[in-house]
């Protein structure tokens, strides 16, 4: 029954998920016991391990990395021995791993490469700023520029479902889905019906999903279970219980590419409360992005990269993957991905969100659920607030993780103190991730304001210039925030524990 309260439930033992936990909590207690016994057994053992500590710290320091991840990282290694520094070997890199290193290469040969030089002089003839800002975007992520492609903004998840599901049902020749997260009810039966309809008449369909952020929600071999309708699944990065980074590079997208004519993109997952089917956290509020045209072709790119990052055999090249199907309208687009490096070796959503900040005239709006962002980034907020530009935030007033809002809330003094609006949504929810920056920038997608999005996980988005849809997304916004609480200097009067909380909260967000 739609709207009825849910609360989750572990759906499935996920035996594979407790076994690749324990391993790897087995694996880094026993490189740092092998340690610890040498030191105590072996003569003058302490001196090396000592003498590691120190180099590490030098490490640290002068490492490139944000301020912000170095101290956390800092303090585990001075006050833990031993461990500290053996936890840092292990899980400090957040590079990807070496079995996907392997495969980007290849991965990358079988995209889709546009010339796309005439349409960058073409906006520099419109506005150099635009211009600087595209190729910026398009150099550090490797996407190229678009036009000629239709967008549709969905203010609610379940507006979005109802066109997808259309969609879905007009596949001709494939259709790809990736998630995060996708959950048997309501949503997700009503797709797989029609998943398993297609393939059955000859469609290709191929589904990724993340094996994290199913461990709850999906068995541990549910990519069999679709294998055996004829769709073609892999869940990502499957665990193998290694003390590394395998935790961290999540994939964090959501994509959906219907015979490279259609795709979507946004903050929904495939799960009933993103549709308000069922309520976890009150009213769920969340945004889609339906684009149709030529841009659809970076969202495949993207998915095939990583269905290809997944599965044991590199999928061949079609052409009828990336054909020419063009919708005649204005704006510019830039579908982009980001994530871990060496795919990315600049923080791409981080460089944009800036971006949009340093060059607002009037306004930046922004939707997030998460608010945990380093120095650099909190400092472009305020700079920008000081400058003049009215920049609004909306924030979850119910989160879906309390010591989460506790974090958030924790900069809210200091945005509030430099002129920026904060509000939180208070009939539940938002998880959205929208910026829109004067009319004319906006960008929507997967990227949160949070360590997760901006450091670790692959995300992707859409940024816009000059698109019909941005004006949609200035009405619901507005439309948001007359259901918003506005947070000023009265209300930010936190306790001495609470402060006490979030100021250890924040130390440590980093590495979370």
């Amino acid at each position: 029954m739609k709207g009825k309260l849910h609360h989750r439930e572990m759906n499935h033992i996920p035996v594979r998920f407790l076994i690749a936990i324990v391993l790897a909590v087995l694996e880094t207690a026993a490189v740092i016991a092998a340690v610890m016994v040498c030191s105590y057994y072996i003569p003058y053992f302490f001196l090396l391990v000592w003498a590691t500590e120190i180099a590490v710290v030098i490490q640290i320091i002068a490492s490139d990395d944000n301020p912000d991840y170095k101290i956390p990282w800092l303090m585990v290694v001075l006050l833990i021995p031993v461990a500290g520094f053996m936890m840092y070997f292990l899980f400090y890199d957040r590079k990807l791993h070496k079995r996907f290193i392997r495969r980007l290469d290849d991965m990358k040969s079988i995209g889709y490469k546009p010339d796309d030089r005439r349409l960058f002089a073409g906006l520099a003839e419109e506005s150099l700023e635009a211009h600087n800002q595209a190729k910026m975007l398009c150099n550090i992520s490797e996407s190229h520029l678009y036009s000629d492609t239709k967008q549709d903004y969905f203010p609610l998840g379940e507006e979005m479902f109802i066109r997808l599901l259309e969609d879905l049902r007009s596949a001709r020749k494939f259709i790809f889905m990736e998630y995060f997260i996708i959950e048997e009810g309501h949503f997700w039966n009503s797709i797989l019906d029609i998943l398993k309809e297609k393939a059955a008449a000859g469609v290709e369909v191929k589904v990724v999903y993340d094996d994290i952020g199913c461990m709850m929600t999906l068995p541990g071999d549910y990519y069999r279970q679709l294998q055996k309708y004829g769709i073609d699944a892999t869940p990502f990065s499957m665990l193998k219980g290694n003390a590394d980074s395998e935790f961290n590079n999540r994939s964090h997208r959501k994509i959906t590419v219907i015979d490279g004519r259609v795709g979507y993109t946004g903050g929904v997952n495939i799960a009933d409360e993103y549709i308000n089917e069922v309520v976890r956290f009150g009213h769920w509020k969340d945004v889609g992005l339906r684009i149709e045209g030529d841009a659809v072709k970076e969202l495949t790119n993207l998915f095939l990269i990583d269905y290809g990052l997944n599965v044991r055999k590199i999928p061949e090249a079609k052409n009828n993957y990336f054909p020419e199907y063009t919708v005649a309208e204005p704006g510019y687009l830039i579908p982009f991905g980001d994530g871990p490096a060496p795919i990315y070796n600049r923080r791409v959503g981080k460089s944009v969100i800036q971006n949009i900040l340093n060059q607002a005239d009037r306004y930046v709006y922004i939707m997030s659920p998460y608010l945990i962002i380093d120095n650099e980034l909190c400092a472009a907020i305020e700079d920008t607030a000081l400058r003049g530009v009215t920049v609004k935030l909306i924030l979850p007033h119910i989160p879906d993780k309390k010591l989460i809002l506790e974090m958030a809330r924790s900069y809210y003094k200091r945005l509030i103190g430099s002129g920026v609006e904060v509000y939180e949504y208070e009939p539940g929810f938002v998880h959205a991730k929208v910026y829109l920056a004067d009319d004319e920038y906006g960008m929507v997608g997967t990227i949160n304001l949070d360590y997760r999005s901006l450091v670790h996980h692959f995300e992707n988005s859409i940024w816009m210039y000059r698109c019909e849809c941005l004006k949609d997304m200035k009405a619901d916004f507005a439309d948001t925030l007359e259901k918003c609480i506005r947070i000023d200097e009265t209300t930010i009067n936190w306790t001495l524990p609470q402060r006490f909380l979030r100021a250890v909260l924040k130390v440590f967000a980093p590495i979370l």
